[in-house]
């Protein structure tokens, strides 16, 4: 249900729609497939009202959320966890109910209402998609970016008409409505089928004399930087969208929007696991046994980690807020420094011997039986 379709587009609406537009046009929608009227439907039938009845109650639970709506706006169904938080299949018709019972306050209930309609479908142009690519800085912080988008917009001589002089007439095929119905025989009896009309691609009318510019359609070529703002914790694929930045329609309409795709660039050093990021320090053997300082990297500079004396492979650090700002929340994720210590390759003579004594107190050097169990727990929760 709405995996795929825009919540504008469900309810018939423009991304420019006022909240009484988006009011008005949800509760047509939830007259004409309200269960209430199904009753002499087929099964089939209830089912698919049923089904676009909560749909539209998912598109409206977030279009008439001015929070909801913005965020929606910018990331699309991510950024309202994927839909209405609950609809689908996990709300029933008595939840919707409880939630949107009062958008039906001025209707005095559903037994005189006809079958209500849609409208007629806002003409829309079609969106453009671009990929943006951000380092780990620019994530964390958010920033602003311009792109050069080679776009169609709505011709400046004709006002996007397509028409010179805005000279039209209407359309004798359709009489001006801008469909044509078809009455046809089966078996079942006559069928009756409506289509836009042909001769006019269902705008009702036609163009006597085309504009010189757009050549009668509407629409002429045109190169825009287009800006705007990347919010803090944005990840790689997600999916911004700049309402109206994308193509303008033939002879008017709303212009489809500018799809901006996230592509997260490789930090050198810092590896990213959601909100957190992970540093891997590998310390001399000396950190590890004696303790000490080491500086490791971070989003916006370096940070100095104290290293405790018997510090073994493979121990986490957790540097609680260093990591990446959560996208929809407030707070961070954490910075993780997984430690690994080096041993030296070559050494000199003098040195070997400085370990060669070592060997000498072995009771020192030796892992211990509770250092076996922590080395062998952390290699089977590498292989769970």
């Amino acid at each position: 249900m709405a995996a795929d379709r825009d919540y504008y587009e469900i309810l018939g609406v423009s991304k420019t729609a006022t909240d009484a537009e988006i009011k008005s046009a949800y509760r047509k929608m939830a007259v004409k497939d309200h269960p209430d009227r199904q009753t002499d439907k087929a099964d089939a039938e209830k089912k698919e009202a049923e089904e676009l009845f909560k749909e539209a109650a998912e598109a409206y639970s977030v279009l008439s959320d001015p929070q909801k709506r913005q965020r929606y706006d910018q990331f699309g169904k991510a950024g309202v966890d994927g839909g209405a938080g609950g609809f689908g299949g996990g709300m029933n018709m008595d939840d919707i109910f409880s939630q949107f019972g009062d958008i039906f306050g001025g209707f005095g209930g559903f037994g005189g209402f006809g079958g209500g309609s849609r409208g007629p479908q806002v003409n829309q142009g079609s969106n453009i998609r671009v990929r943006v690519k951000l380092s780990l800085k620019e994530i964390a912080t958010g920033c602003e970016k311009k792109v050069k988008v080679p776009h169609y917009v709505s011709c400046p001589d004709c006002n996007g008409t397509g028409a010179e002089g805005n000279d039209f007439t209407t359309c004798s095929a359709c009489n001006g409505s801008g469909y044509v119905t078809r009455v046809q025989r089966t078996i079942l009896g006559a069928m009756q089928t409506r289509s836009a009309c042909p001769t006019c691609a269902g705008e009702g009318k036609t163009i006597n004399k085309k504009c010189k510019s757009c050549k009668g359609e509407g629409i002429v070529k045109q190169e825009e930087v287009v800006s705007f703002n990347i919010p803090a914790g944005v990840q790689s694929g997600m999916t911004l969208t700049v309402r109206g930045k994308g193509n303008a329609p033939r002879h008017g309409g709303v212009s489809g929007d500018l799809l901006v795709v996230v592509e997260e660039e490789a930090h050198d050093e810092l590896l990213r696991d959601g909100d957190d990021l992970i540093y891997n320090a590998l310390i001399p053997v000396y950190t590890a046994i004696l303790g000490g300082t080491i500086e490791i990297p971070t989003v916006d500079g370096k940070a100095k980690i104290k290293i405790d004396a018997g510090t073994q492979p493979d121990k986490v650090l957790r540097l609680r807020g260093k990591g990446l700002p959560h996208l929809q929340g407030y707070g961070s994720g954490d910075l993780l420094v997984r430690i690994g210590v080096y041993i030296p390759e070559n050494l000199s003579k003098d040195e070997k011997k400085v370990f060669e004594k070592f060997q000498e107190t072995p009771a020192n050097f030796e892992p211990t039986k509770s250092a076996r169990k922590a080395f062998n727990d952390n290699f089977k929760q590498m292989y769970d």
